[in-house]
């Protein structure tokens, strides 16, 4: 190439990449500018809401934050008026694909022969309830079918992701790992090979220190980005008491160890005090549910950090609703109910980190703020309950980096409530501004969702 040819190729790329600069930054100067403005404003980590409140909003990002922002020329400005502008809120224990708020015998009637697709549908329903209920991101903490080894939960994460289907961030643990006859045996209850198979570490159940470490890799190979586990028994399983043990030692040891290993965090189902205090030394990163901890136990939990997920929503609902079940889950859960609000006063007295969490399904979706009037009913301070569903449940989810407090630099994942929430926490309940990652889901009443058809008239979703 003489000297000639080689400064028109240089001119040629020169120009080239000209033209691929300018495109990146036209393209980057497309993304419309959006200014929300609020009466209030809560940024998910201080102890008191900033007055005159705005956040300045490009792409999916937040550019900034605060108080008496000036709008940037050209800007599309929203002023929502006597509203808190908020992180959207986090939700650490959900079950999206499933439904237990009606009739529990007829739910587990119909378990016998519904289709897993008819309930994949269904979840679709019930995930676009929760996000437009201010709930931007939520742990999934478990999903299963009887007979059915369909992932339900991850399919409903990916079609989110994908803009398929509107619904919050979802992090997903597949099947909860559990022992055989355990709270999480989905047989449990039913006459013996009903279901013509014994379930195995393919759909969670497993025993021994071995087992366990095949099953939580078998769900991280299937998509889990959280581990799941039931240490303890539960309210609404047949076969079992609630609070006793249903893992050793040497098998919470490993469920902990293989799943830290595979960078996921753990959370265990737990109402017992024994089987809390052993899952806390084996170092799992949340108690959900922790009804019958004692003093001595939340010391331990506070000590080595581990976050308490209380779920005070579901306990109520069961109460509410006791004579939709039968005698036996009617007196477990009465015990539960007792113990719950010693404990999580305790707790809070203690200074345990607390994430916000419902139990989501076992109540109808898109209830899941009534949570916070319960937190603050127990001694909890309003924006203190606000931190559980932002920061806190952040930190806990591992996503702290990206999401969970109004900052430069974090999703744009922003919600608006009438009023002051410091002085009435259940505005939380009346959410009317809901966005994820830039782009508004709601302003103004909810969607009408589909109305479903159910016998059982108290259920305000069907009983699956």
């Amino acid at each position: 190439m003489n000297v000639s040819a080689f400064y028109r190729f240089c001119s040629r790329l020169s120009f080239t990449i000209l033209v691929l600069i300018s495109c990146a930054i036209s393209i980057h100067a497309a993304d419309k500018v959006i200014v929300l403005k609020a009466a209030r404003l809560f940024d998910g980590k201080s102890k008191t809401l900033a007055q005159n409140g705005v956040v300045i909003i490009q792409g999916n990002k937040i550019v900034d934050a605060g108080s008496n922002f000036p709008a940037p020329t050209d800007a599309q400005v929203i002023d929502l008026g006597d509203a808190t502008l908020s992180p959207g809120f986090m939700d650490g224990h959900t079950h999206l694909t499933l439904d237990f708020s009606g009739n529990y015998n007829e739910r587990r009637l119909k378990e016998v022969d519904l289709n897993v697709s008819e309930q994949a549908i269904a979840a679709t329903r019930y995930a676009r309830a929760t996000v437009e209920a201010g709930f931007t991101t939520v742990r999934d903490l478990g999903s299963r079918f009887v007979g059915s080894k369909e992932f339900v939960d991850v399919a409903l994460r990916n079609s989110i992701n994908k803009g398929v289907i509107v619904g919050p961030r979802m992090l997903v643990a597949t099947y909860g790992i559990g022992a055989t006859g355990g709270h999480f045996d989905p047989t449990s209850g039913f006459r013996d090979m009903l279901f013509g198979h014994e379930p195995d570490f393919s759909q969670g159940i497993a025993d021994g220190a071995d087992a366990i470490r095949k099953a939580v890799r078998f769900e991280v190979k299937n998509g889990a980005d959280v581990i799941k586990a039931a240490v303890s028994g539960g309210v609404l399983s047949l076969a079992d008491e609630v609070d006793t043990p249903q893992l050793t030692p040497a098998e919470m040891a490993a469920l902990v160890d293989e799943s830290h290993r595979l960078r996921k965090k753990v959370a265990v189902h737990c109402h017992g005090d024994q089987a809390a205090k052993e899952a806390i030394e084996a170092g799992v990163d949340s108690i959900e549910h922790g009804s019958f901890m004692k003093p001595e136990t939340l010391t331990l939990m506070k000590n080595k950090g581990t976050y308490l997920t209380p779920t005070l929503m579901a306990t109520e609902w069961i109460m509410s609703k006791i004579d939709n079940y039968p005698p036996a889950l009617q007196a477990k859960a009465k015990a539960a109910a007792a113990a719950r609000s010693d404990m999580f006063r305790n707790a809070v007295k203690m200074g345990v980190k607390i994430s916000f969490g419902t139990d989501a399904a076992v109540f109808p979706h898109g209830q899941n703020a009534k949570e916070f009037k319960l937190m603050v009913d127990l001694g909890m301070q309003p924006i203190d309950a606000l931190k559980t569903a932002t920061g806190n449940a952040a930190d806990l989810f591992g996503i702290a980096q990206k999401t969970g407090t109004l900052e430069k630099g974090k999703f744009a994942d922003v919600i608006a409530m009438p009023g002051d929430p410091t002085a009435d926490i259940t505005a939380t309940e009346r959410v009317s501004f809901v966005m994820k990652e830039g782009k508004i889901i709601r302003n103004g009443p909810p969607s009408a969702l589909p109305v479903a058809i159910s016998s059982d008239p108290e259920a305000e979703i069907p009983a699956d």
